[in-house]
């Protein structure tokens, strides 16, 4: 399976693409950064992300895309612009057709490093190990992209499995609570 991580942001949209399954080698097989001047209009920004998406898209085929999730930061500015960004990407894979999953960053970084609290160090170090790179990805939102597409590649499917198996059961059947699942747990 071919993954497209992307690290939205407005001045640096990181991207990632790699190759593999759980258990299997992973392959890198692009990454990179989508730069956009912080002077230009936001409408200029948001197209030229778009564009180099699309280019990405159109360059390595992939079979899914993985969106970093954003989060609640103290610059509501930042956020927007990630946000945006995130989006355009979605809009674009969704376009193809494409499977989008989006990821936390501490979804990502526990699914890199074992520990959801590492820090971009430990993040692109690890990268850089389970890729059989020379050196880590440069800057730290191409290595940070390429996290979310290992992330994808090794939690993703699994969790559209357990997403649809929860799908197909009635809602009624579902617990609701920890003492709920322990009594379904023991039979009672």
């Amino acid at each position: 399976m071919r993954v497209l991580g992307v690290d939205p942001g407005l001045t640096r949209c990181g991207f990632g693409v790699v190759d593999g399954a759980p258990g299997r080698k992973l392959t890198l097989v692009g990454v990179g950064v989508i730069r956009t001047p912080a002077d230009l209009e936001l409408s200029r920004r948001l197209l030229a992300v778009e564009r180099g998406i699309e280019q990405v898209l159109d360059e390595v085929n992939p079979d899914a895309v993985a969106v970093e999730r954003v989060f609640s930061q103290h610059n509501v500015r930042t956020v927007m612009g990630t946000a945006q960004a995130g989006a355009i990407a979605i809009a674009c894979a969704a376009r193809r057709g494409l499977p989008v999953a989006l990821h936390t960053p501490s979804e990502v970084k526990a699914a890199v490093t074992g520990h959801g609290r590492a820090d971009k160090a430990q993040v692109g170090l690890m990268v850089q190990r389970l890729l059989r790179l020379d050196a880590i990805p440069q800057p730290a939102d191409a290595a940070d992209a390429l996290a979310l597409a290992i992330c994808h590649l090794w939690r993703g499917d699994t969790t559209a499995r357990v997403n649809a198996a929860l799908a197909r059961v009635p809602a009624s059947k579902i617990p609701r609570s920890t003492s709920a699942v322990r009594r379904a747990q023991i039979g009672g």
